[in-house]
């Protein structure tokens, strides 16, 4: 049996909320920054992107340079394990994206 792929990075970075199997994903946000790295997307301010970039990714590193610069940024001291929560980001299976 074949497996359906999960919806793209591009789609996770920038989705915006999700109905049953469909992420929906905002169009503008995803041309413009979709392409951007993990990294980028923090020097940008993007922490939410940032950390559901990482946690697609499954890189800890990625996730723990999240929790630093937004740490720094928010003089706050949340474990890299309280990041996902902090933002309300998890790692999805959805299939499909609704881009509006």
């Amino acid at each position: 049996m074949m497996r359906k792929q999960t919806i793209s990075r591009e789609d996770v970075v920038c989705a915006i909320g999700y109905d049953g199997n469909a992420a929906l994903v905002d169009r503008a946000a995803r041309n413009r920054y979709g392409a951007m790295t993990t990294a980028q997307l923090v020097d940008a301010g993007f922490y939410r992107a940032a950390a559901a970039s990482a946690i697609w990714s499954g890189s800890s590193e990625e996730l723990a340079l999240v929790a630093a610069a937004y740490n720094r940024t928010a003089k706050a001291s949340y474990p890299v394990d309280a990041i996902p929560r902090l933002f309300g980001v998890a790692k999805v299976t959805v299939t499909k994206t609704l881009a509006l």
